[in-house]
C-alpha cells in the first residue's frame, strides 16, 4: 500500500513538470563522489596502496624469561619489577601481592585476549600453593588449561612452551628467596 501511494504521488508530480527516473542523479557531479569511481595511480595524492607495517617480527624461540629475583623478572631483557603478566607479546604488570590475591577478576585478563590462550603457567612464590577452586573452574570453562607450580618451576615451565609455539602465558609472582635462573645463548 505504501507503494502505490509513492508511485500516485510520484505520477501527480510528473504531470507536473516533474521528470522521474528510475536512476537518481548524485548531489554533486564530481567524479570523486560517484560510486562508479575508481582511483587510479593517475589520481595522484587520493591514490594510495595498503600497506601493512610490521612493528615487531617474531622471534624463533618466542618470548623467554632470563631471569627472576624477589624484585622481579628480566623477561628478554625487559627488566619488570614485581609479579607479572606475560602474554606474547606483552609484558604487563599484574596487580596481585601473594598467591591469595590470585581471584577470578585478576585472571580476567588472560581470558579475554585474542588470540586465545591454550596454558595459563601461574607461579605462585617460593613454594607451590593451592588457588581458589572457583579459579581454576572459571579458566577451565574458558578452555584455558593451568599449571600452578612455584616461581622457578613456572619460569621454566613457560620458557620451554613458548620455545615450542604453543599459545601459553604466565602469571608470575617473584619468589621470596632468589634461585635466580640463567638462560645462556650458546
Amino acid at each position: 500500500m505504501a507503494n502505490a501511494t509513492c508511485a500516485r504521488f510520484l505520477l501527480q508530480r510528473s504531470t507536473r513538470g516533474f521528470l522521474l527516473s528510475s536512476r537518481a542523479a548524485p548531489a554533486f557531479s564530481s567524479p570523486f563522489l560517484s560510486r562508479a569511481h575508481r582511483l587510479e595511480p593517475t589520481d595522484d595524492e587520493l591514490y594510495q596502496r595498503t600497506t601493512v607495517s610490521v612493528m615487531q617480527k617474531e622471534q624463533d624461540g618466542g618470548i623467554m624469561i632470563q631471569s627472576y629475583s624477589p624484585a622481579g623478572f628480566n623477561i628478554d631483557g625487559n627488566r619488570v619489577f614485581g609479579p607479572c603478566a606475560v602474554l606474547p607479546p606483552a609484558i604487563l604488570q599484574w596487580n596481585v601481592g601473594t598467591f591469595k590475591d590470585i581471584t577470578e577478576e585478576s585472571v580476567s585478563l588472560f581470558h579475554m585476549v585474542e588470540p586465545k590462550i591454550e596454558i595459563l603457567v601461574l607461579g605462585t612464590g617460593s613454594r607451590l600453593e593451592r588457588i581458589d577452586p572457583a579459579v581454576l573452574a572459571l579458566l577451565k570453562r574458558k578452555g584455558i588449561a593451568v599449571e600452578v607450580q612455584d616461581t622457578p618451576n613456572a619460569c621454566a615451565t613457560f620458557n620451554f612452551l613458548s620455545s615450542e609455539r604453543r599459545m601459553t602465558a604466565a602469571g608470575l609472582i617473584p619468589p621470596a628467596v632468589s634461585t635466580a635462573l640463567e638462560v645462556t645463548n650458546e
